[in-house]
C-alpha cells in the first residue's frame, strides 16, 4: 500500500489539479510503457473497458459522457466524466471540464481525483505512437496535422516510440501551437528539428507516418491519394480524410466497438463502415499483424479507451502522491 493511499484513511481525498500534474517530470517512454501494459492487460489481465455513456441536447450546445474502467495491470478502477460546452465551436464559447476518480482495487481505498487536461493528451499520443510503431517501426518521416494540445505532444511521443525518426513535420494554423510543438521536441531531443509545413499535400506524399490530431474546425485533410505505399495514417481527431479509411489496404482500431460509437463522420455515402482488420491489443501481443504487406497503406483509428486513462492516471497519481503534491479535501 502506498503512502498516498494510507493518507486517505482520514477521509481526505487527494485532488490533483492541472497545475499540480504540470509540475511532474514525465518520461514519455514510461508513458508509452504504461499505456502499452494497459492494452495488453485487456487481453491477458482482469481489465474491463465498457462503452462510454453519452448525452447531448438536440441543438448540440453541449456534450457529456462518462466511462468506468478497470485496469488489471495496476489493479485500479477509474471513473471518468467529461462535459463540453459548445463542442462544435459555433458560439465561440467553448468550455471543457473533466476529471477521473481512481480507487485501488486491492485495498478498496480511494487513490485520488485528477484533472485530465494533462492526462488525456498523454495517453492519446502514446496510443498513436504505439499504433505507428506497430505498423511502421522503421519509419523515418513523420507528419502531424494539427497544432492544438494533441498536436503539440504528438511528435515527441512518436520519437520516444520510434527513435529512428529523422524528419519531423507539423501542419497547423495555430502559430503559437506550432512553436510549442517545436519546443517540446527540442527540449526532449536536442538536435532534432521540427519543420513547419505550408503545403500539406506535398508533406503527406513523403511521410511514412501521418497523425491526424487537428480539431473539429480543421479545413484541410490528408487524402488517400497523397499517401505513399507503406505509409500509416493514425486518426485521433481530424486532419485525415475519410477516404483514407475507406481506401486503406489494412485497418487497425484500438477497439472496434468503441470505434463504431465515435466514427460516424467517417461513414460512407450509404453509412457503410469498412471492416477493421486488427485491434491494437492483439497486435501488441503478437496475435495479429499490423499490415499484410510492406506496401500496404494502413489506417489506424485511435479511439479513447478508459483503461488507458485509468492506468496512466494511476501512474501519475502515484508519482504526485510520492512527492506529497495535491490538495486534500475531506469528503468522508
Amino acid at each position: 500500500m502506498s503512502d498516498g493511499i494510507r493518507q486517505i484513511t482520514d477521509g481526505a481525498l487527494p485532488v490533483l489539479s492541472q497545475a499540480t500534474l504540470g509540475r511532474l517530470e514525465i518520461d514519455y517512454c514510461e508513458v508509452i510503457r504504461v499505456v502499452e501494459n494497459a492494452f495488453i492487460a485487456l487481453r491477458t489481465g482482469d481489465s474491463e473497458n465498457p462503452l462510454k455513456t453519452i448525452v447531448q441536447p438536440r441543438d448540440k450546445r453541449s456534450l457529456g459522457y462518462s466511462m468506468v474502467g478497470r485496469d488489471g495491470a495496476s489493479k485500479t478502477v477509474g471513473f471518468k466524466v467529461v462535459y463540453e460546452f459548445d463542442p462544435e465551436r459555433t458560439k465561440n464559447a467553448y468550455r471543457f471540464h473533466s476529471f477521473i476518480f481512481l480507487c485501488d482495487d486491492l485495498t478498496g481505498m480511494p487513490i485520488a481525483m485528477l484533472d485530465v487536461v494533462e492526462l488525456g493528451p498523454l495517453r492519446t499520443s502514446a496510443t498513436s505512437a504505439l499504433m505507428a510503431r506497430a505498423a511502421h517501426p522503421c519509419a523515418a518521416n513523420a507528419l502531424v496535422v494539427g497544432s492544438g494540445v494533441q498536436g503539440q505532444i504528438a511528435l515527441p511521443m512518436l520519437v520516444a516510440a520510434i527513435p529512428g525518426l529523422s524528419r519531423l513535420q507539423i501542419f497547423g494554423t495555430h502559430q503559437a501551437g506550432l512553436h510549442v510543438a517545436r519546443e517540446n521536441v527540442e527540449k526532449r531531443y536536442p538536435g532534432q528539428t521540427v519543420e513547419f509545413v505550408s503545403d500539406l499535400e506535398e508533406a503527406a506524399r513523403h511521410a511514412d507516418i501521418v497523425v491526424g490530431a487537428a480539431g473539429l474546425s480543421s479545413k484541410q485533410f490528408v487524402r488517400h491519394g497523397w499517401m505513399k505505399p507503406g505509409a500509416v495514417a493514425v486518426l485521433l481527431g481530424y486532419g485525415v480524410d475519410a477516404d483514407v479509411f475507406h481506401g486503406a489496404d489494412f485497418r487497425i482500431a484500438t477497439d472496434t466497438s468503441q470505434m463504431l460509437v465515435t466514427c460516424n463522420d467517417l461513414a460512407g455515402p450509404n453509412g457503410e463502415i469498412p471492416t477493421v482488420d486488427a485491434e491494437l491489443p492483439d497486435i501488441l501481443l503478437g496475435r495479429a499483424m499490423a499490415r499484410r504487406s510492406d506496401r500496404d497503406v494502413v489506417f489506424a483509428y485511435n479511439s479513447g479507451m478508459v483503461v488507458t486513462d485509468v492506468a496512466l492516471g494511476r501512474y501519475l497519481a502515484d508519482r504526485a502522491l510520492a512527492q506529497d503534491l495535491g490538495e486534500r479535501v475531506k469528503l468522508w
